[in-house]
């Protein structure tokens, strides 16, 4: 007897067929199929033949490949019994459940081991979300466990996975398939800007805005895998789990965290869509949801550790006429912080820079009608502190150690660590008016130990549960911990420590992918960037900030008149915007032009739109190429208006009719012919808004 199970959203089907009591395949995943197609000739019809120096029956390629049934590629699992010796698990059926998607489990009566996965459908955003736990009768040892493994296409040519470095985040990798692996572990213990936990498998001839693309995203913030492997006989499998080993004791339960899958029929843009509203609507908690996403202002860049009070009244003065809501208090307010070498745990306000609290500098902000957010980076002790010299054992890894940016990380598995940092964090909260924390995270940890990522996870939902008004953001060096593991516990990410519109323009647009609009911090940053040296006009900046939830850090005392009067006006349209635009869907857009990095933000609703097309470099060609649209109804017109056309420059010498004048066209025109934009200089901004009439 087979057994079959079928999932549907609306927008894709995932059927999982068993032969007997083995462990379940995904025959099939993909666009809708009809209710008349019946999962056992779905079963049959996967089948594939046998020939000479095979095997006389292909291995299930299962949601978790056993070596015990001569499975030719990698397995699912790896464990070893307590004393160490390796165990072959074989699962067989034990039960189904339906109750809230699918829940599957298996039993090896031989070594006392439960293997149960689950699938979770939301038929708004359409993605699913699967899990792996593994049971077993008396402590064992883990290498390796896969969340539920999923078939890659194989009419697809390559596939996307995201690298990157400090400052230089989300970057595409596309790697060719071929017979093998392409395998990817990151064992820095947080998510990392070199290895973000995402995989995009796009099926031939996809791109932006059309195609298929199949989707993956691993919510874990320690060390992950990720590994996608061509057998020798064509059939192509994906795994995710935590990074190999890092479970360092023998338990009896493990589990994998939470693998997001999703279809889409048009595009990468359908992928990014689905992950973007799963966050922003299902992962994140917001503290307040009804609430604006407020201007948000950081003075990191303005005055580093030189903290002196009138000094930070004056530019809180400042960022508030320029429109800023919310300011935060950066690095150096506590022990003796001079710099990034000293007092990291020493979570208490510096009497010599605030002899009074922190309470003068709250209220002078709360006058100006913004609020109030601090920077800690609660995992992290420096050698020089009054707490490692009291608690040495606190610290994560050996004595001798290499250390990052003069840190070293605390061992949050120890239950006297987190206590320590709830105590000094909960206090600074209750005495203080405080409504954001920057939660910073600025090494990599030794070695990487799930049970540290457990151990942080507890502690902010202590804090959250206790502070439930309190938003936090996840900043690790800029963009090192960004996953839906610490989304579910923050509210916004640190793109990256670069402020450099330029590099902000490609990273803001490849994370587009995952992440959406109402999570995302994007800053207007000083004129020379601190990170990169460059030297961009305030529009180009301004307006790359607007792409997403903006803000301001540099110093604005260096702002002339018209520097000031640009970055209100960007900021007050910000304003006037947001309501929709936080929960838009970024739709990245198909350039003609390789120069021209361009996305189109649309309304729920889809009443209305507003196209970003920033220029990146120089245009091979002379004249601009126009630029499609997407996700228009064709039959419908729009009226479309390029808002700042008075920053056309004098080398644009043509007319265009969106250089004079508001326009009507339909979607159809729209998205196949395309916008047709006056010309620029390299590193200027194109903002044409929408409205359906």
């Amino acid at each position: 007897m087979n057994r079959s199970y079928r999932l549907d959203d609306g927008r894709q089907t995932l059927v999982l067929s068993a032969h007997a009591n083995r462990l379940p395949v995904v025959t099939y995943w993909g666009p809708t199929l009809p209710e008349t197609d019946d999962p056992a000739d779905l079963h049959a019809a996967t089948i594939i033949d046998v020939t000479g120096g095979m095997l006389d029956e292909h291995i299930d390629l299962s949601i978790c490949p056993e070596a015990s049934r001569s499975f030719p590629g990698q397995p699912g699992l790896v464990v070893r019994d307590t004393d160490g010796t390796p165990l072959l698990p074989k699962f067989c059926f034990a039960s189904e459940d339906y109750e809230g998607g699918l829940t599957l489990s298996y039993n090896d009566a031989e070594n006392g081991l439960t293997l149960t996965v689950t699938f979770t459908v939301d038929t708004e955003t359409h993605i699913i979300t699967c899990q792996t736990t593994l049971d077993a009768s008396r402590p064992v040892h883990l290498h390796w466990l896969a969340a539920p493994v999923l078939p890659a296409p194989q009419l697809s040519e390559d596939m996307i996975d995201v690298s990157g470095r400090w400052c230089g985040e989300f970057q595409l990798s596309r790697t060719a398939w071929s017979p093998g692996m392409r395998y990817r572990e990151n064992r820095t213990g947080r998510t990392g800007h070199e290895h973000f936990p995402g995989l995009i498998v796009p099926c031939r001839g996809a791109t932006n805005t059309q195609g298929e693309a199949y989707a993956f995203h691993y919510g874990w913030s320690g060390g992950h895998r990720m590994l996608a492997e061509e057998l020798p006989d064509g059939r192509r499998q994906i795994q995710w789990g935590h990074a190999a080993g890092t479970e360092s004791d023998a338990q009896t339960q493990f589990k994998t965290a939470p693998l997001y899958i999703t279809y889409s029929k048009t595009g990468l843009n359908g992928c990014a869509v689905a992950f973007q509203r799963h966050l922003r609507d299902r992962i994140v908690t917001w503290p307040k949801p009804d609430a604006p996403r407020p201007v948000h202002y950081n003075c990191w860049e303005a005055v580093y550790f030189d903290h002196k009070l009138p000094v930070l009244k004056d530019i809180a003065e400042r960022a508030a006429k320029l429109g800023a809501e919310r300011f935060v208090l950066d690095d150096g307010w506590f022990g003796h912080r001079e710099d990034d070498t000293r007092s990291l745990s020493d979570w208490t306000i510096d009497p010599r820079k605030y002899p009074d609290g922190l309470t003068p500098l709250i209220d002078h902000v709360k006058s100006l009608g913004m609020t109030f957010g601090l920077w800690f980076e609660p995992e992290m002790i420096n050698p020089d502190s009054d707490t490692h010299r009291a608690n040495p054992h606190w610290a994560l890894g050996s004595e001798d150690q290499t250390l990052g940016r003069q840190q070293k990380a605390l061992d949050m598995s120890l239950q006297e660590v987190r206590d320590f940092l709830y105590d000094r964090i909960s206090a600074i909260l209750r005495d203080n008016d405080i409504d954001y924390i920057k939660w910073d995270h600025n090494r990599v940890l030794p070695m990487p130990d799930a049970a540290q990522t457990r151990g942080s996870y507890a502690l902010i939902d202590r804090l959250r549960a206790d502070f439930p008004y309190v938003e936090i953001e996840s900043c690790a060096s800029g963009g090192g911990r960004i996953d839906f593991g610490i989304m579910q516990r923050t509210q916004r990410v640190w793109l990256s420590d670069s402020n450099d519109a330029l590099e902000r323009l490609r990273i803001q647009h490849d994370a587009a992918l995952f992440l959406p609009l109402a999570v995302t911090g994007s800053h207007v940053g000083p004129r020379r960037c601190h990170t990169s040296g460059r030297v961009l006009d305030i529009s180009f900046r301004a307006w790359v900030a607007a792409q997403r939830h903006m803000g301001f850090e540099m110093d604005p005392r260096e702002l002339d008149d018209r520097e000031a009067a640009i970055l209100t006006e960007v900021t007050a349209w910000w304003k006037r915007n947001r309501h929709w635009m936080q929960t838009a869907d970024i739709l990245r857009l198909d350039s003609a032009d390789s120069a021209v990095i361009a996305e189109q933000q649309m309304a729920r609703d889809q009443s209305r739109f507003v196209v970003f097309a920033g220029k990146a470099a120089t245009s091979m060609q002379i004249a601009p190429r126009p630029l499609r649209l997407t996700g228009l109804i064709p039959a419908e017109m729009y009226r479309i208006d390029l808002i700042n056309r008075s920053s056309a420059p004098a080398l644009s010498r043509g007319t265009p009719a969106l250089k004079s004048q508001v326009m009507d066209l339909s979607g159809a025109y729209l998205m196949h012919h395309g916008v047709t934009l006056p010309w620029s200089f390299p590193e200027r901004m194109w903002v044409v808004e929408g409205i359906k009439i």
